[in-house]
């Protein structure tokens, strides 16, 4: 509660010191342009848990010229989809025991190299369930035409949700708009043309490729497996059923005006309108829908209004005082990133990495990616999109609870790596990680502090939560300390077998423990001991002689091994991401944080590390870092029109970067817990005059 008055006391003087920011003002001058047909200058539109990704003509005309860029996506939450387990392939196949020293075997779901079928089946449960791509609309344009496609103008409206679009084609003129219901999965578009024959609009439907990252669709015709029904039809519109495989679905189109629907060819339908335009309406259900139809024009006032709701309500900050003149791409960076979270990550489970645009790890969530993804929705004036998500984990206790039993723990072991059923997939990596375990302890925080009423809602998860993390942790005896031991920590270039005492993890343990501990408090129950005892007793961080952290007490050449210098600069999570801790030494931390800095190799980073380096910048009392952090010019640290966060050819879109860049500047605006100067993440040099509204501290 302290820091919630603290949070409203900065608001306040915040206002008394500048005039309330015009948060239109903001938003749309951020707004996205597209002027050409371009593969990584697609736009979406969504309502959290789908999303409907279109090119320059406003629909999804060519999906093939967009599968590496940002493909055409029309995706969601249930839509999943498994290949026929012929082989009867069970998770127990995949299992594999490790005798980590605790006196008793632990099996983890990995590749077993040496078993041909458990080999087998470690692909099979990777792959399987998959994202279900759910079909293209578009213009009826050849791909052999792009080219005579010429792209006037196309904006993405922030503000009210919706994509305008004005393209020529054959030397007529389209101007089309394009959006998607907040609350229902319903595609509306509609397009005036000054074309004597009007360009029918196609629907496309393909097979899922079941690859590890790509758009999803396999166009090969004529598959058995592969089929599209025509269920009802009317004059205004059509039901159509999805099968495949044993997938089903269904797909309603509703249009306005005299217009032809046609069945083409398997999978492939147009409708052609008899007048000089077209609107209409698609929507996806995962059951036949019942729900009764919503017109173009209720539709489009709902929708404006979600969205006006969303950014007057939420946090907002305002980079146009500032005279740095990387100031005006940060904050579209930001205010792109709002967008792009609320499109595609607050639905009804944990979003995978490129959200509802298209499947990477085959279209599953990674349970360490959470935080990243959706602990800003907290910070900046949206705890219920956070809330609304956390609700998976309690359908996924009775999987984690498993986990962690047939490994010999207590509690609830969060996997890494899975899907709505909450199923482990199998990983020579990810069923070694932990870090995962303490984001549900955290976020249930951060819904506290936002000031939701959730204590008793979450105290079982956090107190399940919590006792895996304390049994996890061994015992030394010999130094009467805890140790963590054989896990593959954040920075996932270090090995399992070797591994001891990472510091992040080691830190994030620390404070989890601490939180659960403080959950007991609120629900009037007694603290732990047993928990107390971890707390004051568990390893601090390990340094070397030149007093730098390493990646782990195991890793003394950290500083001179490329293995280690490589990936996440996981060591500076410990502070930033974190508070600072009894365990953290700062002096230690900054001189970590400058070789860091100075040495790492940035080109093997991903998007997140950018605001996790700028936070533990921020928490150290050094700003310009924390800002020079952000704003590196590095292809991990790259936005594209979009304000999507591109990492390289296989992951063209990026969400954890996008949702870490909101955090991040959260904590610089806002704080933390016990900070008292306003905006400590920027410099007080006068090239930051940054103003904000609306924001959280962090813990």
């Amino acid at each position: 509660m302290r820091k919630i008055l603290v949070a409203v006391g900065l608001s306040v003087f915040c206002h008394i010191l500048w005039a309330q920011i015009d948060r239109h003002d903001v938003v749309n001058r951020n707004c996205p342009l597209v002027d050409r047909l371009d593969a990584l200058q697609a736009l979406t539109v969504g309502n959290g848990g789908f999303a409907f990704t279109v090119d320059g003509t406003g629909l999804q005309t060519f999906p093939e010229m967009y599968e590496q860029g940002v493909p055409l996506g029309t995706m969601s939450d249930w839509g999943w989809h498994s290949f026929p387990n012929t082989e009867g392939y069970s998770s127990a196949k995949a299992l594999q025991n490790f005798d980590f020293g605790r006196g008793r075997l632990e099996p983890y779901s990995v590749e077993n190299k040496t078993d041909q079928r458990s080999r087998d089946a470690a692909n099979y449960l990777r792959a399987n369930p998959h994202r279900l791509h759910l079909g293209t609309i578009g213009y009826d344009i050849p791909l052999s035409d792009t080219a005579r496609v010429h792209v006037e103008n196309q904006r993405l409206d922030l503000w009210n949700g919706w994509i305008e679009s004005v393209f020529n084609y054959k030397k007529a003129r389209y101007y089309c708009v394009t959006f998607v219901h907040p609350e229902r999965d319903i595609v509306y578009s509609s397009y005036m043309t000054d074309d004597e024959r009007p360009l029918p609009v196609k629907l496309r439907f393909p097979y899922p490729t079941g690859k590890h990252s790509d758009a999803a669709c396999d166009w090969t015709p004529g598959m058995a497996n592969n089929k599209t029904e025509i269920v009802q039809q009317t004059d205004s519109s059509v039901l159509l059923c999805r099968t495949i495989d044993n997938t089903v679905y269904f797909v309603r189109l509703h249009w306005i005006g005299e217009a032809d629907f046609e069945k083409k060819a398997d999978n492939s339908f147009t409708l052609t309108p008899k007048q000089a335009g077209l609107t209409f309406s698609c929507e996806y259900s995962q059951q036949k829908p019942v729900a009764e139809y919503i017109s173009n024009e209720i539709a489009l006032e709902q929708t404006k209004h979600h969205w006006r709701e969303y950014w007057k309500k939420g946090g907002i900050v305002d980079f146009s005082h500032c005279k740095d003149p990387r100031a005006k791409e940060l904050e579209r960076r930001v205010v792109l990133s709002q967008y792009l979270l609320a499109v595609n990550c607050a639905g009804d489970t944990p979003p995978q990495e490129t959200g509802l645009t298209y499947n990477s790890w085959f279209g599953k969530f990674h349970l360490e990616m959470i935080w990243w993804h959706q602990a800003q929705f907290a910070l900046w004036g949206h705890p219920e999109l956070l809330e609304h998500t956390l609700d998976w984990y309690f359908r996924a206790v009775p999987k984690a609870r498993e986990i962690a039993q047939r490994q010999g723990f207590e509690g609830l072991r969060w996997m890494k790596m899975t899907d709505p059923s909450a199923e482990e997939a199998p990983s020579k990596v990810g069923s070694f990680l932990i870090w995962q375990q303490p984001h549900l302890i955290y976020l249930a925080e951060l819904l506290h502090q936002a000031g939701t009423n959730i204590s008793m809602k979450y105290q079982q998860l956090v107190q399940e939560t919590a006792e895996f993390m304390f049994s996890f942790a061994t015992y030394d005896t010999l130094h009467d300390r805890y140790t963590l031991n054989n896990i593959i920590p954040a920075q996932e270039t270090l090995r399992a077998a070797e591994t001891i005492n990472p510091p992040f993890e080691l830190s994030y343990w620390h404070f989890g423990i601490q939180l659960a501990q403080l959950w007991r408090q609120r629900a009037s129950l007694p603290p732990v001991p047993e928990w107390n005892k971890l707390i004051e007793r568990l390893s601090p961080l390990a340094f070397n002689s030149d007093s730098l952290y390493l990646a782990a007490e195991t890793a003394p050449d950290t500083y001179n091994n490329s293995r280690y210098t490589s990936d996440h600069p996981a060591v500076l999570g410990a502070v930033g991401m974190l508070p600072l801790s009894k365990q953290i030494n700062p002096a230690t931390m900054k001189k970590t944080l400058d070789w860091i800095l100075n040495n790492w190799n940035w080109e093997k980073t991903w998007g997140w590390d950018f605001p996790m380096v700028a936070m533990c910048a921020a928490r150290l009392g050094e700003p310009q870092k924390a800002v020079d952090a952000l704003l590196m010019d590095k292809r991990t640290n790259t936005y594209l029109v979009s304000g999507h966060n591109y990492q390289d050819q296989r992951l063209r879109i990026y969400l954890p970067g996008n949702g870490g860049l909101l955090t991040a500047i959260a904590l610089m605006c806002a704080g933390w817990d016990g900070s008292e100067e306003p905006c400590p993440g920027f410099p007080k040099d006068g090239n930051w005059d940054v103003r904000w509204e609306g924001l959280l501290p962090l813990p």
